[in-house]
């Protein structure tokens, strides 16, 4: 079996790397099938990644081990327009422009019946590396770089043929860091601790639990819930999230089907993610101009909606060795217009995704699988979003967003 030394290696190698931007900041798909089907999979046992989709997958899965790795490039920015204070322009977000995003898993019956798992992705992330200061923020160049790892063992029973349940335990690990908002610093209840103070750290445990069932031979249903993982604080960003420097992640719930129909399965999912749960992610800016400080209990953070989002995936089998998949995914974008202004740190404004791939089995029964996601460009342009006047005003006119992606993955998986 594989060693805790080789997966605690592992999770420190993947940390640093993570730069997701999609489902807001949420990955749209775990694992390399799931990814090239528009993530979406609930009622498919299909790899070791099953704790990041559905735990109780693991149930339908023979032993193997999954590694795999994504080359993710975004292309985001912003636009001030209109402003008193002199500061209009486009502003280029893609200093760092390509991230690599590792995973790994592994499945281990334990009988006919139970089975234990463990999946090792990045949950989410969001990335902006500024290549000049943006004056309404401060005198370095702006930026943000979050990373959220998920370490889940997982338990899975089939309490009756074809259906079982499973739980995963997470343990997040996150990592922030903040540059270039000294401006912000008289708005803060502690300026020491607001931005360029190198990466802080945080970490929590919380829990996903998922049913799968085989309803006939062809249609088979999923469901899955992670609730609010409470995380312990950036201590060295206390004086820009709110309640110092707290980023719980929001708990989210998803239910699904898929279909076979002999020469093609079809797959479909909801899901739905809780932003409005975190107060860093989802009060308004406004409050600052209500007086109520960076790092406050009420604080201002980056006004983020709730997301429905919904994965349609597609498997044709092309030969007895070659599967192909497809896959769209869709959320409408959690930033309204009235945001835009603090959110060109986090422009995670995507909301189509497409995505191809294909898993070849080789003739000792291991697989080679790829997968392509591409996120055209949306941009969300600001109404009312820069205050207007000298301070507590920013001299008004609007700031705009934009961001793109794509991503190309591989990943190969060895039964044992």
């Amino acid at each position: 079996m594989i060693s805790k030394k080789f997966i605690a290696i592992f999770a420190l190698l993947l940390l640093p790397s993570l730069a997701l931007a999609t489902n807001g900041y949420f990955s749209h798909g775990v694992g390399m099938k799931s990814k090239a089907m528009g993530g979406a999979g609930l009622a498919l046992a299909q790899d070791a990644m099953a704790g990041g989709n559905n735990p109780a997958g693991f149930a339908f899965i023979e032993r193997r081990v999954d590694l795999g790795v994504d080359w993710f490039r975004p292309d985001r920015g912003s636009a001030i327009t209109g402003n008193a204070f002199g500061v209009d322009g486009d502003y280029d977000a893609n200093d760092t422009a390509s991230f690599f995003m590792p995973e790994f898993g592994i499945a281990w019956p334990m009988s006919d019946v139970m089975s234990l798992g463990l999946s090792v992705y990045g949950n989410g992330g969001m990335n902006t590396s500024y290549t000049t200061p943006i004056g309404l923020f401060g005198t370095t160049n702006a930026g943000v770089n979050l990373s959220q790892l998920f370490i889940a063992p997982t338990f899975a029973f089939e309490f009756m043929p074809g259906n079982a349940i499973g739980v995963t335990f997470n343990y997040a690990w996150q990592s922030f860091e903040a540059t270039g908002l000294q401006n912000f610093a008289a708005a803060s209840m502690d300026g020491d601790n607001l931005t360029d103070n190198d990466a802080s750290t945080s970490t929590g445990f919380g829990f996903r639990v998922g049913y799968m069932g085989q309803l006939s031979e062809a249609l088979s249903l999923g469901a899955a819930y992670q609730g609010k993982t409470n995380m312990s604080e950036f201590d060295e960003y206390a004086g820009l999230f709110a309640e110092a420097g707290d980023f719980d992640i929001p708990s989210s719930y998803a239910a699904g089907f898929a279909y076979n129909a002999g020469a093609a399965t079809v797959a479909f999912d909801w899901a739905h993610i809780n932003y409005s749960e975190v107060a860093s992610i989802a009060n308004p800016m406004s409050k600052m101009f209500e007086g109520q400080p960076l790092g406050g209990d009420e604080g201002p953070g980056f006004g983020w909606e709730d997301m429905d989002v919904f994965k349609l995936g597609l498997i044709v089998p092309a030969t007895e060795t070659l599967d192909l998949r497809a896959g769209f995914n869709h959320g409408a974008q959690p930033i309204p217009a009235g945001e835009t202004l603090f959110n060109i740190l986090a422009p995670g404004v995507v909301e189509s995704h497409y995505t191809f791939g294909g898993t070849w089995t080789t003739p000792k029964g291991c697989e080679l699988t790829f997968g392509v996601m591409y996120a055209p460009e949306v941009t969300v342009e600001g109404e009312n979003s820069i205050p207007p006047g000298n301070p507590p005003g920013m001299g008004g006119g609007e700031a705009d967003l934009h961001m793109s992606q794509m991503t190309i993955g591989l990943s190969y998986a060895k039964p044992f």
